[in-house]
C-alpha cells in the first residue's frame, strides 16, 4: 500500500512539472522555489523528467563555471569542470564558451586556455569546438557579418596557439580573408596575424611568408582605405619586432604539456558534422550506466580515491593488483618500432618544412626525444643530406649549430663520423660526396674535433674504393674552404699530430709510399713533404750474406778483375735500349739497398761483375725496373748464340 501511494506521488510530481515546464515554455513566469519542490519529489533516476531536470542543472552549472573563469582561477575552475559530465554536455560546453568568448573578446586567451585543458582529457570536445568555430565563421563570412566572423577567428586562433587546431585552418582563413581583399576583411585578417603570426612563423614558415607577401601586394595595389594601411604597415612592424607584444601564449596561460597536446586537423573545405543531435536533450534509457562511466573517468582525471574508510584493505589489494599488472606491462616490449619510425618521421617533416637553418635548428629543439633515441636525430640529419641530388649548406650549417649547442651533440656527430666512414661502401657515389661534405663543413668550422680523423688509416689493406673516395671529397673540401697553408698548418699542430699517424703513417716505407702517391694523385702532394723526406731520410738495414750457392758461382767465375769492364758492355746497352716495356706488376717491395747484394744470387752464373753492373744500375737509376730477360739476353749474346729470348719484366719498385 505505501509502494503505491509513493508511485502516486512520483506520477503526481511528474504530471505538474510538465505542466509547469509546457507554462514556462508558453512565457508563464514559474517561481523558483515552486519549481525546485517538485524537482525534489521526482527521484526515479530512470524517468524523462528527472533526466530533463539533470540536464538543465548541468547547463546552469557549466555555464556558471565558464563565466566564472580568469587568469587567476583558471586552475581551480578547471577541476569543477571535469567534474559535470562534459561527455553528456560537450555541446552546452561548447555553446557556453563560444558564447561567453563572442561577449568579451579580450579574453578568448583564457576560454582558449580553458579548451585546450579539456582537449588533453577529452578530444573529443575539443573537436566539436573546433568544428562548430569553423561552421560559425563560414555562415558569417557567407552573410558579410564582420563581428560572428570576428569572434570565431579570434577564438580559431587562440586554439591553434594552444596547438589544439592545426595551424593550416588559420593559414587558410587568413588567404580567404585576403583572396578579394575589402577593408573589413583585410582589418580582420591583420587583427588575426598578429594573434597567431608567431605561431605560423615557428610551426609553418613558407604560409607564413605567403600570408605576409599577399599583405605586401595588397599594401602595394589594392584600393584600400588609409586607415587599413596603416594597420598593416604596423603588422609589418610587429613581425620585424618579432611578435614581442603579441606573444602566441601568455606565459600564465601556457598550462598545457607539449607532450600531452591533442591536434586536431582540420580545413575549411572539410565535411563537417556539427552533430545537431546534441544540442536538445534527449532521453537516455541507460542514463545511470553512463553516469556511472564518466564518474570512473572523473576519478581517472582528477585522481580522486575512494572516501570510504572502511574500503582501505579493498583499496591496498587493487593497488597490489594494480603494482603486478604494471609489473606485467613492462616486460612487453615493442618489437615493430613504431615509435622510432614516428620519431624519424617527425624529424624528416620538421627539416624539409624549414626555410632556414636557424628555424630548422629552432624546431628540431622541440622536438621530445625519448631516452637512448638520442643519437636519432644527428642519423637522420646526416641521411637527409645524403639524399639531396648535390650537397646542399644548409644540412652543414645545421650540424655545425647542433655540434656546438653543447658537448652531447658533439660526442654524438663524432659517433656518426665513426659509423658512417666504417660503413661508407654501403653508399652510392653521390650520397658519399654528400656526407663527405657535410664532414668537411664540420671539421671546417671546428664543430667537430679532429681527432675523429684517427680512425683513419690509409694504407692498402684498410682501405676500400669507397672510403678512398670519401677521404678525397673530405679534404678537398677542406682545402677549398681552409686554403692550402692552413689545412697544412692544422696537419702539422703538435697536440693534433698523434692523431694523424694513420692517415700519414711511418710504420713501414710502403704503407708510406702508400700515403704519399694517394695524396699526390688527388693533387694534394704538397701535406706529405714531411713523409718525402722521412722517406728518403730512412736508415738503411744492413746488408744481407749472400747464399751459399751465389758464392760458389762468384768463386767459380774467376777473373774477377776482367768483369767489371762490363760498366760499359756494348752489348749490355744494345740490349737496354731493344728492350720492350713487359710490365707484370709483381711487387716484392725489396729496399734499393739490397739490390747490389741480390742480383747475383737471383742470377748466379753470370759473375761477379755483370751481377754488380746490373746493382748499381738498379740502385742509381732512380727506381728503374730490373729486367731479367734483359740478363737472359746478355748472356746469350756473349755466348755467340742468335737464339730469341722470352722477356719477362720484374718490378721491384
Amino acid at each position: 500500500m505505501e509502494k503505491r501511494s509513493e508511485e502516486e506521488k512520483q506520477a503526481a510530481a511528474k504530471a505538474e512539472y510538465e505542466k509547469l515546464l509546457t507554462m514556462r515554455s508558453g512565457g508563464t513566469y514559474i517561481p523558483p522555489a515552486r519549481l525546485r519542490a517538485l524537482q525534489s519529489q521526482i527521484t526515479d533516476k530512470s524517468s524523462k523528467e528527472y533526466q530533463r531536470m539533470a540536464w538543465e542543472a548541468l547547463k546552469k552549472s557549466i555555464n556558471g563555471l565558464i563565466n566564472k573563469v580568469n587568469v587567476s582561477n583558471i586552475k581551480h575552475i578547471v577541476p569543477e569542470l571535469f567534474g559535470e559530465n562534459l561527455i553528456r554536455g560537450r555541446r552546452l560546453f561548447c555553446r557556453s564558451i563560444m558564447k561567453a568568448q563572442a561577449a568579451s573578446l579580450p579574453f578568448t586567451p583564457i576560454y582558449a586556455a580553458m579548451a585546450a585543458i579539456v582537449n588533453t582529457k577529452l578530444p573529443q570536445v575539443g573537436e566539436l569546438l573546433l568544428k562548430r568555430l569553423i561552421v560559425q565563421f563560414k555562415k558569417g563570412f557567407k552573410r558579410n557579418d564582420k563581428a560572428v566572423c570576428l569572434s570565431a577567428t579570434t577564438f580559431i586562433t587562440h586554439i591553434c596557439n594552444q596547438q589544439v587546431a592545426n595551424e593550416i585552418v588559420a593559414a587558410q582563413i587568413l588567404l580567404l580573408l585576403l583572396n578579394k581583399p575589402t577593408d573589413d576583411s583585410v582589418e580582420i585578417a591583420v587583427g588575426l596575424t598578429r594573434e597567431v603570426g608567431q605561431h605560423l612563423e615557428e610551426m609553418s614558415g613558407p604560409i607564413a611568408l605567403a600570408v605576409f607577401d599577399q599583405f605586401r601586394n595588397i599594401l602595394n595595389e589594392a584600393d584600400i582605405d588609409k586607415r587599413v594601411q596603416y594597420m598593416i604597415e604596423v603588422l609589418f612592424q610587429v613581425r620585424k619586432d618579432k611578435y614581442k607584444d603579441n606573444p602566441a601564449i601568455k606565459e600564465e596561460l601556457d598550462l598545457v604539456e607539449e607532450e600531452d597536446q591533442i591536434t586536431h586537423r582540420m580545413a575549411l573545405d572539410d565535411d563537417i558534422d556539427v552533430q545537431d543531435g546534441l544540442n536538445i536533450f534527449k532521453f537516455d534509457p541507460e542514463w545511470e550506466q553512463n553516469e556511472e562511466l564518466y564518474k570512473r573517468l572523473k576519478a581517472e582525471i582528477l585522481g580522486e580515491g575512494s572516501d570510504d574508510e572502511d574500503d582501505d584493505d579493498e583499496e591496498d589489494d587493487s593497488e597490489d593488483d594494480e603494482e603486478k599488472k604494471e609489473e606485467k606491462a613492462l616486460e612487453i616490449k615493442d618489437q615493430s618500432n613504431t615509435d622510432l619510425v614516428n620519431l624519424r618521421r617527425t624529424i624528416y617533416l620538421t627539416i624539409m618544412s624549414s626555410i632556414d637553418p636557424e628555424e630548422c635548428c629552432h624546431k628540431l629543439m622541440k622536438v621530445t626525444l625519448p631516452p637512448g633515441q638520442e643519437p636519432e636525430l644527428p642519423s637522420m640529419i646526416i641521411e637527409c643530406c645524403s639524399q639531396e641530388r648535390t650537397y646542399s649548406k644548409f644540412y652543414g650549417l645545421i650540424g655545425e649549430r647542433f655540434a656546438k649547442i653543447n658537448r652531447l651533440w658533439t660526442d654524438l656527430f663524432e659517433q656518426s663520423f665513426a659509423k658512417y666512414y666504417d660503413t661508407i661502401h654501403r653508399y652510392e657515389t653521390n650520397r658519399l660526396r654528400n656526407i663527405a661534405r657535410f664532414f668537411g663543413h664540420l671539421l671546417n668550422s671546428d664543430a667537430l674535433g679532429w681527432h675523429v680523423l684517427s680512425i683513419v688509416h690509409l694504407n692498402e689493406e684498410e682501405t676500400t674504393s669507397s672510403s678512398r673516395i670519401f677521404i678525397k671529397i673530405l679534404f678537398q673540401d677542406l682545402s677549398e674552404e681552409m686554403g692550402m697553408a692552413k689545412l697544412q698548418a692544422r696537419l702539422k699542430d703538435d697536440i693534433l699530430r698523434p692523431y694523424f699517424e694513420g692517415l700519414f703513417p711511418r710504420d713501414n716505407p710502403r704503407n708510406t709510399r702508400f700515403s704519399i702517391n694517394y695524396f699526390t694523385s688527388i693533387g694534394m702532394g704538397a701535406i706529405t713533404e714531411e713523409m718525402r723526406e722521412y722517406l728518403q731520410n730512412m736508415p738503411k738495414p744492413a746488408l744481407p750474406t749472400l747464399p751459399a750457392a751465389a758464392a760458389d758461382a762468384t768463386s767459380d767465375s774467376g777473373s774477377s778483375v776482367s768483369s767489371y769492364s762490363s760498366y760499359t758492355d756494348p752489348a749490355l746497352v744494345l740490349v737496354l735500349a731493344l728492350a720492350p716495356p713487359l710490365d707484370l706488376g709483381l711487387d716484392l717491395g725489396l729496399d734499393p739497398a739490397l739490390r747490389p747484394a741480390l742480383v747475383p744470387a737471383l742470377v748466379p752464373g753470370l759473375g761477379p761483375g755483370l751481377g754488380l753492373y746490373l746493382g748499381l744500375y738498379l740502385c742509381l737509376g732512380l727506381h728503374l725496373v730490373l729486367d731479367i730477360a734483359l740478363i737472359l739476353a746478355i748472356a746469350i749474346f756473349r755466348a755467340g748464340t742468335e737464339t730469341t729470348a722470352t722477356i719477362v719484366r720484374l718490378n721491384l719498385d
